[in-house]
């Protein structure tokens, strides 16, 4: 990290900088020198800061309206959408921005191990980023059963329930997190309350995760560290902010189609059904993007391996960087990984689709399938594949990797002749 030395020119800006910094952060953030040879993978970092701020406000603002008890929940939630101000577009932008927010984390997530983010020395970065998504299921959990509604409350039901697998303290944490002895009003305070303080635990590691970033710096898409930040970068400010802004607008844009032209098309027709104990949903779902690990829960027959498999499936990413030895990061210059790495991605998806389907013939086959691979793949082949595999040659420098196999004179003789 280079050193800044940024000084206010006004006396007022002196005095306030030496007490509290912040106008030296300022100028280390916008001179931060970045890999020149970032594409628009990266931008969802700053696609992801937006969405929390996003989900935050909109969240704030909810919470004034919304009436946390089992017999005025869903009322209250009609009540937004009717009667306050722009409730029902506050409501629209949090409901779906929670599907965008997942949508943008995937990305983040699979650009990461496309390109070996998760690779020595980020690992801390990674595990932090993990830690994030974990807490972002556990509150998107909670706000799915917000609204009361038959999806509300029978998914509360069913998911909460698979704790008793646990043995010794299954049943007493189901009791703690229902308040009693079946999903009621005290179950749904206790899901408010979390859901509201959840995302500050989030903002929290958010800043860990950034400054953790500041340590190494960031990687690029040839996986390969900087030699000479004078070749190799360019400032964080403007080259950077400005391709981040214009990904956020393109994202923006797709967001707003989502909101004022298909709010609902994402959500489940069974939600807007008021919560009702004695009838049973025909079928049970959550959201679609739990729906992978939803689908390697109901793999196993027995509710406890279930369990297992489901805690598994998101630990052995936190163990990811110590799973995959191979020297080489990104996955450009790693052919046979790169295959695998695709397989994958059809896995997940595989993975989501039978997961918003019954658990029976060929669903549950595909499933067990799914799961069976998603763990051969982190526990067996990236194992394998960092000692077999035989990897493309790696680029002297970032700024090699941008302007090819150019020599220097012949850069120069390119630019005088542009002149």
């Amino acid at each position: 990290m280079s050193e800044h030395t940024y000084v206010p020119s006004s006396k007022l800006g002196k005095w306030f900088n030496d007490r509290l910094p912040l106008l030296t952060l300022s100028a280390h953030l916008r001179e931060y020198p970045t890999p020149k040879n970032l594409n628009y993978w990266w931008t969802f970092g700053g696609i992801l800061t937006f969405c929390l701020i996003t989900q935050i406000v909109t969240g704030l603002v909810l919470a004034m309206h919304y009436v946390a008890h089992a017999d005025l929940a869903f009322d209250s939630i009609e009540h937004i959408m009717r009667d306050v101000n722009y409730g029902w577009l506050i409501r629209y932008i949090h409901s779906n921005g929670a599907s965008m927010f997942f949508l943008a984390v995937y990305i983040h997530i699979f650009r990461s191990l496309f390109y070996g983010s998760y690779k020595s020395p980020r690992e801390v970065i990674w595990i932090i980023g993990m830690l994030i998504y974990i807490l972002m299921m556990a509150t998107a959990f909670m706000g799915y059963v917000l609204p009361w509604g038959q999806m509300s409350f029978w998914g509360a039901t069913v998911i909460t329930n698979l704790f008793s697998a646990i043995p010794l303290i299954g049943d007493s944490i189901v009791t703690w997190l229902w308040g009693g002895y079946a999903v009621d009003n005290p179950t749904l305070t206790r899901f408010f309350s979390l859901h509201y303080f959840f995302p500050f635990i989030i903002l929290g590691l958010v800043v860990l995760h950034i400054w953790a970033l500041h340590v190494p710096g960031n990687n690029n898409p040839v996986g390969i560290d900087i030699k000479k930040p004078s070749k190799d970068t360019v400032p964080f400010h403007p080259y950077i902010t400005i391709k981040d802004l214009f990904a956020l607008l393109i994202f923006i844009i797709i967001f707003s189609g989502f909101i004022f032209f298909s709010p609902n098309i994402l959500g489940h027709p069974d939600n807007y059904i008021p919560a009702n104990p004695l009838v049973t949903p025909t079928h049970i779902v959550p959201e679609w993007y739990l729906l992978p690990f939803y689908a390697i829960l109901r793999s196993v027959p027995d509710k406890l391996g279930g369990v297992i498999l489901l805690f598994a499936s998101l630990f052995i990413l936190i163990a990811l960087p110590w799973l995959d030895k191979s020297k080489v990061r990104s996955a450009v210059f790693r052919p046979i990984y790169r295959i695998f790495f695709w397989i994958l991605i059809i896995d997940v998806l595989a993975l989501g689709y039978v997961g918003a389907m019954p658990a029976e013939g060929l669903y549950l086959l595909v499933a067990r399938i799914g799961t069976a691979y998603y763990f051969l793949h982190f526990l067996v082949i990236l194992p394998f594949l960092s000692k077999i595999e035989k990897t493309d040659p790696l680029p002297i420098s970032i700024s090699d990797s941008v302007f090819g196999d150019m020599t220097n004179s012949e850069m120069m003789t390119s630019d005088n002749r542009n002149k």
